[in-house]
């Protein structure tokens, strides 16, 4: 059964959020209206520091809630359908995951459309992380995480860090991953009135904004499309009442044809990207499960290297 706190969220989304916007509705509107989303329900209960950081050419800043592991860190990739969204709404979900993991995080300001086409976000994914290898930092001891949108460009920049021979990251956490911009997912169909902050509508006019003139089936920009072989391990996390569903469960089987470590777990009754309200029992537990992971898949001690908090 779903928590009391889980149905007041629903019904405060459905009041909130404009799942049906006029395509003539401008970004900023789209943008404050995210803003407002975050100030009301993802309140930021925990002590944390926040250093401003420039991560290569990218914006970022560096969150650390209490006790953490110096060597361990999470790249987090905000959501915000490529459009909305920053460090700052951010920010809470952010620092709880770092909580969980006892890992300090570095959340990337990525540029957003439409201002900025793809790849742009994934070229900052990349610069953003390259940076931390740049420090000193240990690609063993750094997962890359993401929710929305920014769970399908942690997917993205993993797929792109293979291409490139990179050094690849230890694990890969994903929350409700938008990962199929063409939006063919069954579940896009059959929940979209269970769903209280999404909508064809909605992600049909953040991919306009982001793809611009760019194919969908692009695999870094959807990577349900693309080759899962050489990932590191995944775990990913959905809601069962989201269109975005099938995103999620569609990804074990490409993982699978490619031989990747991967886990979906479907959360009964959650909305889109549950972790990002604080008050929600059950994004606790989901933070737990995703910390916990973290903490096992990456490295169990300092590397030997230089680690820099700032460059």
């Amino acid at each position: 059964m779903v928590s009391w706190q889980s149905r007041f969220v629903d019904k405060a989304l459905r009041t909130m959020v404009d799942r049906h916007p006029d395509p003539q509705d401008s970004v900023a509107k789209m943008r404050a209206q995210y803003a407002r989303v975050a100030r009301q329900l993802s309140k930021l209960d925990i002590e944390i520091d926040v250093t401003p950081v420039k991560a290569g050419r990218t914006k970022a800043e560096w969150v650390e809630p209490g006790e953490v592991q110096q060597h361990r860190v999470i790249l987090y990739l905000h959501g915000g359908g490529y459009v909305a969204g920053s460090p700052e709404t951010h920010r809470s979900i952010a620092a709880r995951l770092c909580q969980a993991s006892a890992a300090r995080g570095l959340v990337v300001d990525y540029r957003l459309a439409p201002e900025h086409k793809f790849p742009a976000a994934v070229e900052d994914a990349l610069d953003a992380y390259q940076w931390l290898i740049g420090q000193g930092i240990d690609p063993k001891g750094i997962a890359i995480a993401g929710d929305g949108s920014g769970g399908g460009l942690a997917i993205a920049t993993c797929m792109a860090l293979r291409d490139a021979q990179a050094p690849m990251p230890a694990a890969v956490v994903a929350m409700s991953p938008w990962s199929d911009l063409a939006m063919t997912s069954w579940s896009a169909l059959t929940l979209r009135k269970s769903d209280a902050a999404q909508s064809m509508t909605l992600l049909a006019l953040q991919a306009r904004h982001y793809l611009q003139s760019k194919n969908p089936t692009e695999p870094l920009a959807s990577p349900l499309y693309g080759d899962f072989r050489g990932l590191p391990p995944h775990l990913v996390h959905v809601g069962s009442n989201e269109i975005l569903r099938d995103d999620a469960t569609r990804l074990s089987q490409k993982a699978e044809e490619g031989g990747a470590d991967m886990s979906v777990e479907v959360w009964a009754g959650m909305p889109h990207a549950f972790q990002f309200y604080s008050m929600l029992p059950e994004a606790e537990g989901s933070l737990a499960r995703l910390g916990s992971f973290i903490k096992t898949r990456t490295v169990a001690t300092p590397s030997t290297r230089r680690s820099a908090k700032q460059g």
